[in-house]
């Protein structure tokens, strides 16, 4: 006997929402494993990834820091797991912007 399940839409999107994050976050450990991926970005690596109004505003609100390197001191530089888990939980990320409302 088969059965089907039907989900809701919203179910399918928190689901979908889900196995990407999941996905997503496998790559980044294969990729961390490997030593491939940087562990820091600088600010502008940061800005392009995820919009100068959103990293600036994460900074502002303490809830990442961006820090000088010691040899280069113009140079900003940003944790990328810690921004990647800020990114994540922001919902503000997935709006559209004000072009393609």
């Amino acid at each position: 006997m088969c059965r089907l399940v039907l989900f809701d839409s919203m179910e399918l999107k928190q689901l979908t929402q889900t196995l990407r994050d999941s996905v997503e976050a496998g790559v980044n450990n294969a990729i961390s494993a490997t030593g491939e991926l940087p562990d820091l970005l600088s600010k502008a690596q940061a800005y392009s990834l995820y919009g100068r109004s959103n990293v600036d505003r994460w900074i502002d609100e303490g809830l990442i820091n961006a820090s000088h390197s010691k040899g280069n001191s113009s140079k900003q530089f940003i944790d990328r797991i810690k921004l990647e888990q800020v990114a994540a939980s922001s919902n503000r990320i997935t709006y559209l912007p004000v072009t393609e409302r």
